[in-house]
């Protein structure tokens, strides 16, 4: 026999159904349904919860684990990825405003590339420095 549940759900049950009337994606309906499902008392064992949702147990004891270390906030936090250093430095970029605002300035995004391979080394696209500038 599958043991209860020691988990003390701090929102109301009407807040949690007004935030999952208004999720947005179903990330974010799965875990507030989990929440509100416990705070309801319509599922009071871990097995119920992960049939329900089609995820396996381990899933939900993460998403549980998530709410008792955070909260909502916790559960709810999406996590992205830092991306790539820009290899174009804030000391750069404002030596290239510099150069850019002053009357010989450049004659094309070409030149810019070019002026970014001799000043600093750093071998920039076309396309960024057009982003860019």
């Amino acid at each position: 026999m599958a043991r209860p549940f020691n988990l003390e759900i701090s929102e109301s049950a009407e807040y949690l159904s007004k935030s999952l009337s208004k999720a947005r994606t179903s990330m974010e309906k799965e875990r507030l349904l989990l929440l509100w499902w416990i705070k309801t008392g319509q599922v009071t064992q871990h097995q119920q919860l992960s049939q329900r949702l089609g995820r396996d147990g381990s899933t939900v004891t993460r998403w549980l684990q998530k709410y008792r270390q955070g909260g909502l906030g916790k559960l709810l936090e999406v996590k992205t990825s830092p991306g790539a250093t820009p290899k174009i430095t804030p000391q750069m970029r404002s030596q290239l405003e510099e150069k850019l605002e002053s009357p010989q300035g450049f004659g094309s995004y070409g030149e810019i590339v070019e002026w970014l391979k001799q000043e600093f080394l750093v071998k920039v696209k076309y396309k960024t420095v057009y982003r860019l500038v």
